[in-house]
């Protein structure tokens, strides 16, 4: 099993002044300790509950790019871009971008997005559920022929593109992995059974290590059910699920192995933390020695 880290918060000491270079220090050490993921949230405000609107919130993208000329070896991207907050095009076009300038390191996590706050507060437009999920659709659709180099018009519900063309192409083949973020049961679940290479579930927040996995294994059944409906093998499907670690309020690295032991035991593959204090390096380091190479033989 592997290790991811996603960053969710910037109110580091110091901040705004202090964020650049201490974000790069968070990801130069989360790749040296051997995580395989780093992501950041692709928000417009501070969410709920990680703290108030006001609180600092970089772009998503921007933000991702930064992580990556930090590092060398982990995959970047945020997790997971709201659909209606960039033209699927565009939206293909910028993490073809991030991947070359990345090396081939992109990651290409989309959801149906759901924080109506933020968007309404820039003036971005915000569809309903049903239709983001519809579009999500046509995302996932436009993306696997953008990423095929076929510019052939594209003829959606909700999008029309008259000549995709993506270039350059990317440098991960045949193409940046796609996420599917969300545990939805109806409809989520069945896009990434369909459509994605990866998904990404919640760990439950409350109980004992088994009880929050149980959560994600719920999830994987319902994820495997969908793989039988579309003729999919669920094993094509990277399992991926996010989970807290509250390292600075005394939770150990053995309290960490056993909360990824219940991972690995529900058949997740990549484990992405939320540490609350991602600016004390010394936690990335522990991780880094006494949890990456443990649950790297599982």
């Amino acid at each position: 099993m592997d290790l991811g880290l996603h960053v969710i918060r910037f109110d580091w000491p110091g901040s705004p002044g202090t964020i650049a270079d201490q974000l790069a220090r968070i990801a130069r050490s989360a790749d040296e300790a051997g995580f395989t993921h780093l992501s950041v949230m692709d928000h417009y405000f501070q969410i709920g509950v990680a703290g108030p609107p006001e609180d600092p919130m970089l772009e998503g993208y921007l933000a991702a790019l930064h992580m990556a000329n930090a590092t060398s070896r982990a995959r970047v991207g945020v997790l997971a871009t709201g659909v209606h907050y960039r033209h699927p095009g565009l939206l293909v076009k910028i993490v073809t971008t991030l991947d070359v300038l990345s090396g081939g390191r992109a990651l290409f996590a989309v959801g149906a997005g759901w924080n109506e706050e933020e968007s309404r507060g820039l003036g971005v437009p915000v569809p309903s559920t049903g239709e983001r999920f519809e579009r999500l659709e046509e995302t996932l659709q436009l993306a696997h022929q953008m990423w095929r180099d076929d510019d052939s018009p594209f003829t959606g519900i909700h999008y029309t593109a008259h000549r995709p063309l993506n270039h350059p192409r990317p440098l991960t083949r045949p193409h940046p992995p796609i996420m599917v973020g969300g545990g939805g049961e109806r409809k989520t679940l069945r896009l990434a059974a369909q459509y994605a290479d990866a998904c990404n579930v919640f760990f439950g927040w409350q109980g004992t290590p088994a009880e929050k996995a149980a959560v994600a294994g719920h999830k994987y059944e319902v994820l495997r059910r969908h793989c039988e409906n579309v003729g999919r093998r669920y094993d094509d499907v990277r399992r991926t699920a996010l989970a807290s670690l509250p390292m600075g309020g005394g939770m150990s690295s053995g309290d960490v192995l056993a909360l990824c032991r219940a991972a690995a035991d529900v058949g997740v593959q990549e484990l992405i933390v939320m540490l609350d204090e991602p600016h004390e390096l010394t936690h990335l380091e522990t991780l880094g020695a006494k949890v990456v190479p443990v649950v790297a033989q599982w």
